[in-house]
């Protein structure tokens, strides 16, 4: 991300209370965003959010829903979006220098353990797109590769024995979307191909490591064709879906042993461990996508309701006929 960007995108900070983590993410950090319009979306991370937010209703109260913030304040906004939605509270529409910003405010452990365990599968499939990290006091950048490694997995469950490099990242992209209520009404049908073909290169430094490790592994095989665009080819086997479910985030795993059925064995230490039990390569993807479907409408309605109750009537519907408008012009 350009410096000038970056500067940019870094301003709103210097007028909030300090934080653990922040990202962006979204449209900003496509290349070829000429849009000077479009919000710029942040994550923001900190140890206590109903202490931060009280510290910011006296710094920035007009962020806030003022409904909100005369009925209870910043125990109201956390009671929300922890009860109502899944710990996230949204002040969209913040203007500063010239700039429009949507802001998510996180519980950092809530977002350790979506990243980590797929809890919600919110933030965690978030993050598993191209993200700009610009604050980062827990190293949670580096705990994200094991969400990055979790989703190259899930994804090659879910294709064929061949399929092309940006295919690969079309499904790791679409693996948080499903299910989600949004999808249906409003969201831009082509959202995954314009989210992968505007960032395909940050997809790439993201996701060569772990399509390397996996290489080494023999559990696929990378080649370039005459176009020098990476193709490849996987293993369909049961030996590599085992090896594939074994990067799953555990709780799904727990899931999926609970639908499919489980047996222990022990690893190369001596410690026991539970393997899901697998007819196919198929049956272990129905599965696992059966499950994340179901968190993902969970998640977004949850996190539907929390936000048209936090941003207000007239924010919420601005917002969400925004969203209509695209979707709209997605599919005429």
């Amino acid at each position: 991300m350009e410096c000038e960007k970056r500067a940019e995108a870094k301003s709103l900070l210097e007028i909030l209370p300090p934080v653990d983590f922040c990202c962006i993410y979204g449209s900003i950090l496509h290349p070829n965003n000429l849009d000077k319009t479009s919000m710029i979306d942040y994550i923001i991370g900190v140890q206590d959010p109903q202490q931060w937010h009280t510290k910011n209703l006296k710094m920035n109260q007009n962020h806030y829903a003022s409904w909100m913030m005369h009925l209870g304040g910043a125990r109201l906004i956390t009671n929300v979006a922890d009860v109502i939605g899944v710990g996230v509270h949204f002040n969209p529409f913040v203007a500063h220098n010239d700039k429009t910003f949507k802001y998510g405010v996180v519980r950092v452990h809530d977002l350790i353990q979506d990243i980590l365990g797929w809890e919600r599968f919110y933030l965690g499939g978030r993050l598993q797109k191209p993200v700009n990290i610009l604050v980062d006091n827990l190293d949670i950048g580096n705990l994200n590769c094991v969400n990055l490694k979790a989703a190259t997995s899930a994804a090659l469950l879910l294709l064929p024995s061949k399929f092309s490099e940006e295919e690969l990242y079309f499904k790791i992209c679409s693996l948080s979307y499903m299910g989600d209520l949004r999808m249906h009404f409003a969201e831009d049908r082509n959202k995954v191909k314009k989210i992968v073909h505007g960032q395909l290169k940050l997809f790439q430094t993201m996701y060569k490591p772990f399509l390397e490790e996996y290489a080494a592994k023999h559990l696929l095989r990378l080649s370039l064709s005459g176009d020098n665009k990476v193709n490849i080819t996987q293993d369909c086997g049961l030996s590599t879906s085992r090896s594939l479910i074994s990067y799953l985030p555990q709780p799904l795993r727990s899931q999926m042993g609970t639908e499919l059925g489980e047996k222990k064995r022990f690893d190369e230490s001596g410690r026991t461990v539970r393997e899901v039990v697998i007819k196919s390569k198929e049956e272990a993807a129905e599965c696992m996508q059966k499950i994340l479907r179901r968190k993902v409408m969970v998640s977004s309605a949850r996190q539907a309701v929390a936000g048209l109750l936090t941003v207000g009537v007239v924010h919420g519907f601005q917002y969400l006929g925004n969203k209509m408008r695209k979707a709209w012009k997605s599919w005429t």
